[in-house]
């Protein structure tokens, strides 16, 4: 293979992070693993519209079974060779091809693998939201192919390794309980285990889930040397669970090579530890899921929280044929728009492999932020959150939720104050979706006042001083938390609970959502703002349509 002559490969450039300067180049003696993604076959069958797919009612809806998929998803073969011929012109090892993402992964040392794909790698330093010293690998302009690969290769990720987004705490009040021996004691006014929303949000009482399989993301393997990175312990899990007369959930771990190592490395989940040690976050969807869904099959992904991390656990989970999950649930997130932290082209492979996960009928619940219209960005400006903001899943805000007697007496907008409310706005990078075409969404408020995709879709519960209870990675007491990131992943377990209701996944849902649960469903949240955009009657850029009504939902889509 000649490799004379190199292209640049589109929406691949990269800029360093804000505030962050080179202090030096990259060992060039360490190993590197970068995940390379190739083309469809250009000659593979058509895959199927996934809006035409979505719109379809689930009990009557088909989708594409093993063979069929794996035929319209195909590589070419002479394509992977020339791939496997450039890694070992340069002296790289190819590992872990799956054909199914199209993706193989090449290791080598720092300096081989940078001049096969003509970059410089160099550390950068930079403070992070919490004004801690850290240090990336990372690289300046595009990343470069052989003309021989031009065309052939859509992606390379994995040579520069910022953190994808600022941290990943959830939104945690200053209360913290005992859980003794003896049981677990009174909560403070106002606030929840999880199982009891289920009666308020009318999850099918019938129904825990039974024969679904959900998957949650964490992401760890960032945070400080010597320090964990995040997991969760599942003997806290169980001490809570026992403690509650609930059942433990079946939970399963995978690991992605060479990208989620070390896999369930659980620390103290604190703030003042590290704020990217995801163990916090990992607990919260474990306990939310397990509590809501306790007849499902939870499987926890274990990637990096980098743009090769995120787009290697996404195909991951669309292409396991060994667990299959129905429902993703999302928790993390960051500001789709200023290029420090994703490329363009990452941007677009994460949201392909959303459209492929609607085609194989997966439901994707996203967190919309916990910033409010802001989004933890670097201005006052407005932004949306990523992956929420993907047209292809379900973005999930947050409410201030007043129950009594078991009944929903008061939902507004969640709002307590900077930094902890619901996030939600336009998107600058989707465009409105078909399916919001007539939710009347609002131009975005910053100039040049685009009209894009409107975040989120639908809310639940996220006010910490309405929040939920959960228990702390020691195993010892209970954590009051709230956040977007908790309820996201109430609807992945309200999700798997209509799924077991209707005999089949309801997939892709915002199509049919919008088209016939748009009014009269959903609770209608018409009290309050994030920011820069009030709530309204119908849907808005602050709770979407509005929170779980589970029966009426799953009744619904029964009648299509």
């Amino acid at each position: 293979m000649s490799t004379n002559h190199y292209v640049a490969l589109p929406d691949s450039s990269r800029v360093p992070l804000r505030g962050a300067r080179a202090i030096g180049p990259a060992d060039p003696r360490t190993p590197l693993t970068v995940t390379v993604y190739l083309r469809r076959d250009p000659d593979a069958p058509a895959r199927p519209d996934v809006y035409e797919l979505a719109l379809q009612p689930p009990t009557r809806r088909t989708a594409a079974g093993d063979d069929e998929y794996a035929a319209t998803h195909r590589w070419r073969d002479t394509d992977l060779k020339a791939v496997e011929t450039f890694a070992a012109e340069h002296r790289l090892a190819v590992s872990n091809e799956n054909p199914l993402a199209r993706s193989v992964q090449l290791t080598g040392t720092t300096e081989d693998v940078g001049n096969a794909f003509r970059v410089t790698l160099a550390r950068y330093r930079y403070q992070d939201a919490h004004a801690r010293p850290r240090v990336y690998r990372g690289r300046e302009g595009a990343v470069h192919v052989p003309d021989e690969l031009d065309g052939i290769v859509t992606g390379v990720f994995g040579l520069d390794d910022r953190p994808i987004g600022a941290d990943l705490l959830i939104r945690r009040a200053d209360v913290t309980l005992p859980l003794a021996a003896e049981g677990v004691p009174a909560l403070p006014a106002g606030v929840f285990f999880p199982h009891q929303l289920a009666k308020p949000y009318a999850y099918p009482a019938d129904l825990d889930g039974s024969g679904q399989c959900i998957a949650v993301l964490a992401f760890n393997g960032e945070s400080s040397p010597g320090l964990p990175s995040g997991g969760y312990s599942a003997d806290a899990l169980r001490t809570y669970f026992d403690a509650l007369g609930r059942p433990m959930p079946d939970i399963t771990d995978v690991v992605i090579p060479n990208v989620g190592s070390p896999g369930n490395d659980p620390g103290p989940g604190d703030a003042t530890e590290d704020p990217l040690d995801s163990t916090g976050e990992i607990m919260l969807d474990l306990a939310v899921v397990g509590s809501l869904a306790p007849g499902a099959k939870i499987v926890v992904y274990f990637s990096k929280f980098t743009e090769q991390g995120w787009i290697d656990v996404i195909n991951r989970i669309a292409t396991d044929t060994v667990n299959r999950p129905a429902v993703i649930s999302c928790s993390y997130g960051n500001p789709e728009e200023g290029g420090f932290r994703w490329t363009p082209s990452g941007v677009a492979h994460v949201d392909g492999v959303f459209v492929d996960a609607g085609t194989k009928n997966i439901s994707i619940c996203c967190a919309s932020g916990d910033d409010g219209s802001r989004d933890d960005g670097f201005s006052e400006r407005a932004h949306a959150d990523f992956p929420a903001s993907s047209p292809h899943v379900l973005g999930v805000g947050g409410t201030h939720l007043v129950v009594q007697g078991g009944e929903v007496s008061r939902e507004v907008v969640w709002d307590d104050g900077p930094r902890a409310r619901t996030g939600g706005g336009i998107s600058r990078m989707f465009p409105v979706p078909p399916y919001q075409a007539g939710a009347a969404v609002p131009v975005a408020v910053n100039a040049p006042h685009v009209h894009g995709r409107g975040v989120p879709d639908v809310s639940a519960v996220a006010s910490r001083n309405t929040g939920v209870v959960i228990p702390n990675v020691g195993g010892g007491g209970l954590d009051l938390v709230g956040g977007t990131s908790a309820a996201a992943p109430m609807w992945a377990a309200l999700l798997a609970r209509i799924n077991q209701g209707l005999g089949a996944p309801v997939g892709f849902l915002n199509p049919l959502l919008y088209a016939h649960f748009a009014a009269g469903v959903l609770r209608d949240i018409t009290e309050g703002s994030n920011g820069a955009y009030p709530s309204g009657t119908g849907w808005d850029p602050c709770t979407g349509l509005g929170s779980p009504g589970g029966r009426q939902l799953l009744d619904g889509l029964k009648a299509l």
